[in-house]
């Protein structure tokens, strides 16, 4: 009834006629409603296991994206003979593999730092050359599975010289 008035309340054009379906109709809806019920409401909760499994698996996969990210760096430290240009090519394929399964390696060295980004600071060091705080260092790289970081980078950050810092300085 109090459908009915909803309707008869609104003018003739914005009212909407009752849906009108046939038995046919009517007992694939009551199939369908039975379906669902059948369905549980909820997803069953994952097990401890399985986290603490997974905590293992994105730890050992940081780990192995940060030492392949030592291994290229060195190797570019190294020089261009014909043995490092082949490595080279093997870590990059390894590189390749890992970004295309969904991780990522961040460096950080050269860019603008500040106190709120997701990066652990071992060492400011103050620098007359730099006008901002600069990450100088990556002592370990962000890593990134799925865009969720499973290891957060430590850097080194220069920082400016200014007069607070050389008064601090002198009473030291």
């Amino acid at each position: 009834m109090r459908a009915w008035f909803r309707q008869w309340r609104q003018h003739r054009e914005i009212r909407i006629a009752s849906p009108t379906f046939t038995e046919e109709q009517c007992r694939e809806l009551a199939e369908l409603v039975s379906l669902l019920d059948r369905v549980p409401a909820e997803a069953p909760a994952p097990e401890a296991d399985t986290n603490a499994s997974a905590a293992a698996d994105t730890k050992a996969l940081a780990e192995a994206a940060t030492s392949l990210w030592r291994a290229q760096r060195k190797l570019t430290q190294a020089g261009r003979s014909a043995e490092n240009r082949q490595t080279g090519r093997y870590l990059r394929a390894c590189a390749e593999a890992l970004a295309a399964a969904g991780l990522a390696v961040q460096e950080h060295d050269g860019t603008a730092f500040n106190a709120g980004r997701a990066l652990d600071v071992l060492v400011y060091q103050d620098d007359p050359g730099v006008s901002e705080e600069t990450i100088v260092e990556t002592v370990r790289p962000s890593v990134y599975y799925h865009d969720q970081q499973i290891q957060r980078g430590e850097v080194i950050v220069a920082r400016p010289v200014t007069e607070f810092t050389k008064e601090s300085e002198e009473y030291a």
